[in-house]
């Protein structure tokens, strides 16, 4: 069995971010010359997500208005979290809600995608270096 192990790493510049990392991810499967397996990327940090949806500028915007409604981030009072010096409380809400890692299967050596499906990172807490994990294994 083959197997690659690679870290991304991102320092977004706004607290809020969506990066789509298909192509580096892509090329990872590419770079692990496996045929067919899978392919794990997750977040290496607890206010970042990975998550797979449509490349869309309005769908992005509509995400991120979405998570803004359900864990805002003021006043940062609102969260017990908060009391330990940080100011995140509202980042580890977003994270448990889009989740930690997706799962993609590779087949014929491409990322088995359905339409219009893409790799997203999700950054929630930005400003600082954070890392994406990505797990190749197959044959």
């Amino acid at each position: 069995m083959k197997h690659l192990r690679e870290e991304l790493w991102f320092k977004t510049p706004h607290r809020r971010d969506y990066v789509n990392i298909t192509e580096q991810v892509e090329g990872l499967v590419r770079k692990s010359g496996v045929r067919n397996g899978l392919c794990l990327v997750n977040a290496m940090h607890i206010t970042a997500s990975v998550y797979i949806n449509d490349a869309e500028q309005g769908l992005i915007e509509d995400y991120d208005d979405w998570l803004e409604k359900l864990a805002p981030h003021e006043p940062v009072s609102h969260y017990r979290h908060n009391r330990t010096g940080e100011d995140n409380g509202d980042a580890h809400l977003k994270r448990q809600i889009m989740g930690r890692e997706v799962v993609v299967a590779i087949t014929d050596g491409e990322l088995d995608f359905g339409p219009w499906e893409q790799v997203y990172y999700a950054e929630f807490d930005g400003r600082r270096k954070k890392r994406v994990l990505v797990k190749i294994i197959g044959e």
